[in-house]
């Protein structure tokens, strides 16, 4: 739960992390605000806009449809990695979404399946329309997922989140299918990397296989060396390394069935890996037990 950040503050933000930013029109007080309440924010989500061209597409999102008015989202990200501002509070971006999608977003944890449309998103994420015909053929430069990266990542430093508070508009209203083009997973991974809160495995446990993969996307996509699709999974990580910090600081650790089969899952499939990390852990409890 945060309070939403000021004009001033949301313009700082995206110029700390190095965006460009565009301001457009009367932005920083074009909201909906008369339609709702703006606030408090948990989470940032990402779109695609279904136009092309910058002016074209800034310009939908700024003024909207006579049946959709404007603002349609806070910023507009174009294909060079410009980010258009166009609104400053409620924005008619999110929609209705589903309660139990929030409850996790909150939390920072795994997201659930989104099949209800029952909550305000309007009210409780700040929106990012990136400029994508959403066909899965448009491609997305390197540039503009960047700034994706970086806009996103600038937000939740402000209010101190992880990239679990960056969901696609896919992952909490039923039917949404954007952004398409690229996973949401890959993309918080970026954020997490940037943000400094995750931790990537070892590239040297990787298989010939997997390293083949990273090679190929690294080269193509320019994305961080260790986020791509197959790769040991995000949410088994975040449970270790959760329960690592209890263990580190002699709290109680309380894992459920299923979090403890995630685990040994993944693990299971990563034995260089699983070695390593009971090596580790027992380095730990050596250390603990000779003091």
């Amino acid at each position: 739960m945060a309070t939403p950040m000021s004009a001033d503050r949301l313009l700082k933000a995206l110029r700390d992390e190095h965006l460009t930013v565009v301001e457009v029109g009367n932005w920083r007080t074009h909201n909906r605000n008369h339609k709702g309440p703006w606030g408090p924010v948990h989470g940032v989500m990402i779109h695609h806009t279904v136009t092309s061209g910058t002016a074209n597409s800034v310009s939908i999102c700024y003024d909207g449809y006579p049946t959709l008015p404007g603002p349609l989202c806070h910023g507009v990200i174009d294909k060079s990695g410009r980010v258009h501002l166009v609104g400053n509070g409620r924005a008619n971006h999110a929609g209705l979404g589903d309660d139990d999608v929030l409850r996790a977003v909150i939390d920072e944890r795994d997201l659930p399946p989104d099949n209800e449309a029952n909550t305000d998103g309007n009210r409780a994420f700040y929106g990012f329309e990136c400029i994508n015909l959403g066909d899965g053929k448009d491609p997305w430069p390197a540039a503009q997922l960047e700034a994706i990266e970086k806009a996103a990542a600038a937000l939740c430093r402000v209010h101190g989140w992880s990239q679990r508070s960056v969901i696609g508009h896919l992952e909490w209203q039923p039917g949404k299918v954007d952004p398409r083009g690229f996973s949401m997973s890959s993309m918080r991974a970026r954020i997490g990397e940037r943000l400094g809160t995750t931790q990537p495995p070892e590239e040297e446990d990787m298989t010939p296989e997997q390293a083949r993969q990273l090679k190929e996307l690294h080269e193509q996509r320019r994305i961080a060396p260790w986020t791509y699709q197959g790769q040991i999974d995000r949410d088994a990580w975040s449970i270790l390394n959760s329960t690592w910090a209890k263990v580190d600081a002699l709290e109680p650790v309380e894992l459920t069935d299923a979090q403890i089969a995630a685990i040994a899952d993944k693990l299971a499939a990563h034995p260089v890996l699983a070695e390593k990390i009971a090596e580790q852990v027992a380095a730990k409890l050596a250390a603990r037990l000779a003091q």
